[in-house]
């Protein structure tokens, strides 16, 4: 039976399986972004700084989708106070990486280059989904859904 609960938990699957891409991509993110020798001018401290941070983001993604893989059940059930304590603790995460989206990077990265203009509206709209789907798991009961 395909009920609004078991279509959320898709949905916080789906959720899980993403951040776990996003973690492993952003393994490679210095190579992908050709990266490699402005990382390398960095002094010894802020390179090994940059390093670790690449690592534990990676790492806390992948925390928050194999929690997410799961507890996804729990979760979109809204009937466990640690699962929803988990969730909320995810969706501020995102949220806050929405807003700094929005306010923090500047619009010359990507102001008359479509390519990336493409990339930060989708990494905006991804971001702000992780968001709202985890606040809503923790805040309230799971939105009226259903696949067909």
């Amino acid at each position: 039976m395909n009920t609004p609960t078991t279509s959320f938990q898709v949905l916080l699957q789906v959720g899980a399986a993403f951040q776990v891409a996003i973690a492993i991509l952003n393994l490679f993110l210095t190579r992908l972004l050709k990266w490699q020798q402005d990382v390398a001018r960095m002094p010894l401290l802020l390179r090994e700084v940059f390093q670790v941070h690449v690592w534990f983001i990676s790492i806390t993604l992948t925390l928050f989708g194999v929690m997410t893989w799961r507890f996804a059940t729990e979760m979109a059930s809204g009937a466990d106070a640690a699962c929803q304590w988990l969730a909320a603790g995810i969706g501020i995460f995102w949220g806050i990486r929405t807003v700094i989206q929005i306010a923090y990077y500047s619009g010359s990265h990507w102001r008359g280059l479509p390519v990336r203009t493409l990339a930060h509206v989708a990494l905006l709209l991804l971001y702000g989904a992780f968001a709202v789907l985890y606040l809503c798991s923790a805040f309230a009961t799971p939105p009226a859904i259903s696949f067909p």
